[in-house]
């Protein structure tokens, strides 16, 4: 116990990752993690600032956290950090105008972003929508590009569902950096832009926060 209050000692907030720590995702939505909803209470009772950061990319925020207050998680939406609003706010600031390839579920994240002749490709998990025909939509336009242009909302290599192991989006933004001999911008876990977003939302440092 000695150990522990000194490594808490200073610490004011505490971030917590979404899918595989609180809950599996799957059929009907998914299934909590044994003891998570109790976790999350016990933290939100505490003196601690809680945040939710995840890499959630075929959900936007309102509906993951409907689906998380379901399951009977208290959880806002203003409380969560994922990567579909933050790569919005880099499209507006740089003038990009994407080629999606994502999910339709987190389409609606992306409504009031100007998606007439592309000039950079976003990318998150789509899922079945990761075809041949649509990778290789992407791949042409970017080859297309004087200055091409990945962003990818995420770089897991896989996740877990009720119904096992899945495929994430990192294994086909590799795909693409290899096939055009591009690096993309990673937005969302684990880059540090990502984390230092959240710890800023908190109004705290990064050594104040587990």
């Amino acid at each position: 116990m000695a150990a522990w209050a000194k490594r808490l000692a200073g610490v004011r907030g505490v971030l917590l990752d979404i899918s595989g720590v609180l809950y599996d995702s799957g059929e009907g939505g998914g299934t909590p993690i044994d003891g998570s909803v109790e976790a999350v209470a016990r933290l939100k009772r505490s003196q601690l600032k809680v945040r939710f950061c995840t890499n959630e990319s075929q959900k936007s925020r309102g509906e993951l956290v409907r689906l998380l207050r379901r399951l009977g998680f208290d959880i806002s939406e203003d409380e969560v950090t994922a990567p579909a609003p933050a790569a919005c706010q880099i499209l507006k600031e740089r003038g990009l105008r994407p080629h999606l390839l994502i999910h339709d579920g987190v389409r609606p994240e992306f409504d009031q972003i100007d998606t007439s002749n592309p000039n950079c490709v976003v990318m998150a998990d789509a899922g079945d929508d990761f075809s041949y025909r649509n990778m290789n939509q992407a791949f042409q336009l970017l080859m297309e590009l004087e200055r091409p242009v990945l962003i990818s909302l995420g770089k897991g290599r896989y996740y877990k569902e009720t119904s096992g192991l899945m495929l994430d989006v990192g294994a086909y933004m590799k795909a693409l950096e290899y096939a055009c001999g591009i690096e993309a911008e990673v937005v969302g876990k684990p880059s540090p832009e990502f984390f230092r977003s959240a710890l800023q939302a908190m109004g705290l440092e990064a050594h104040q926060a587990q």
